[in-house]
This record gives structure tokens, C-alpha cells and sequence, in this order.
């Protein structure tokens, strides 16, 4: 084989090379093409589940809303003698009516719209109130766990002080009756 010869053998060789790479980069980007579709697919599809169950789950919350109106007015008898306190609860309780009747007739997906809109007139006020939210949620889970990690020690040490007292006790026994029968010989 001559030098000519195989430097013609070594460009087709490339070039054979370079038509497998780019039929490789082409099966890989139509992959990727193919996956992003699929993904958005499942993307829309897990969307449009949540919004049909929280379409559903509207009514109880609703409900619920309407409850803890009704629950705050029959509090504000409690407060017959300050008249300023009961304006305020009552006023809650209006604005909670309101919530209530809100959620009952438009759809998930437009109160989801509204909430987007306010928090993107008032970014520092969702800051601050997903803040308060967190802190608060934070506290609970902290008192919560607390609270659970006291009755956890508490338990088994109260039940292993019954336990070393009862011990405690019959080997006094023991002790005593060993004494007493010693006493007699």
C-alpha cells in the first residue's frame, strides 16, 4: 500500500467517523426532543389532577370557612360590653363570609391566578407573611417535638423508678426477714 493510498483510507476513515458522530448527535437530540415532550405531557397532566381534587376539596373548604365565621360571630357575645372589639370580630367574620363564597363560585385555577397577581404586586408582603407562616409552623413543630421527646424519657424512667423500687423493696424485705430470722436464732 502506498503513502498516497492510505492517507485516502484515513480521510474516509474520518470522515466515516464524522457521519457516525453526527447520526449519534442526532438520535440523542431527537431522545431529548422526545423526553421534554413526554415530561410536559406529564407535567400538564399532574396539573390538571390537582386542579380537579382542589375543585373538589373547594366545597369543604368553603365550609370550613363558613364555619370559623360562624364560630367567631357566637364569640362576639362575649364581648357585649366593648362594643370596638365586637365591631372588629364581626368585621372578621363578614370577611371571612365573603372568603367562603368566594371559594364556593370561582374555580381553583382563577383563585390561584388572584394570589399569583398579589404576590407579584406585593412581593415584600408575601415575603413576610410566608415568613410569619414559617416561623410560626417552625414554633409548632419544635413545641410539638418537645413535647413528644418529653413524654418519651419521662415514660420509661417513671416506669424504671417503679421497677428499681420494687426491687428496692424486696430486697429490703428479704434483708428484713434475713435480720429477723437471724435475730431469732
Amino acid at each position: 500500500m502506498s503513502v498516497g493510498q492510505q492517507g485516502s483510507d484515513t480521510n474516509r476513515q474520518k470522515q466515516g467517523e464524522n457521519e457516525n458522530w453526527d447520526a449519534l448527535k442526532s438520535d440523542v437530540g431527537e431522545m431529548a426532543d422526545a423526553a421534554v415532550e413526554h415530561g410536559w405531557h406529564f407535567i400538564d397532566a399532574a396539573r390538571e389532577q390537582a386542579t380537579d381534587y382542589a375543585d373538589r376539596r373547594k366545597s369543604d373548604v368553603a365550609q370550613s370557612v363558613a364555619d370559623f365565621a360562624s364560630s367567631l360571630r357566637g364569640s362576639t357575645q362575649s364581648f357585649q360590653d366593648r362594643p370596638n372589639i365586637q365591631a372588629v370580630v364581626d368585621s372578621a367574620a363578614e370577611g371571612l363570609d365573603h372568603l367562603a363564597e368566594t371559594i364556593r363560585e370561582r374555580s381553583f385555577a382563577d383563585i390561584f391566578n388572584d394570589v399569583e397577581n398579589v404576590a407579584r404586586r406585593r412581593p415584600a408582603t408575601v415575603a413576610a407573611v410566608s415568613m410569619a407562616i414559617g416561623f410560626l409552623a417552625a414554633r409548632f413543630i419544635k413545641s410539638t417535638a418537645e413535647d413528644l421527646r418529653e413524654d418519651a424519657y419521662i415514660a420509661p424512667r417513671s416506669q424504671g423508678r417503679r421497677g428499681a423500687n420494687r426491687r428496692g423493696q424486696s430486697a429490703q424485705t428479704r434483708n428484713g426477714q434475713a435480720r429477723s430470722g437471724n435475730a431469732s436464732s
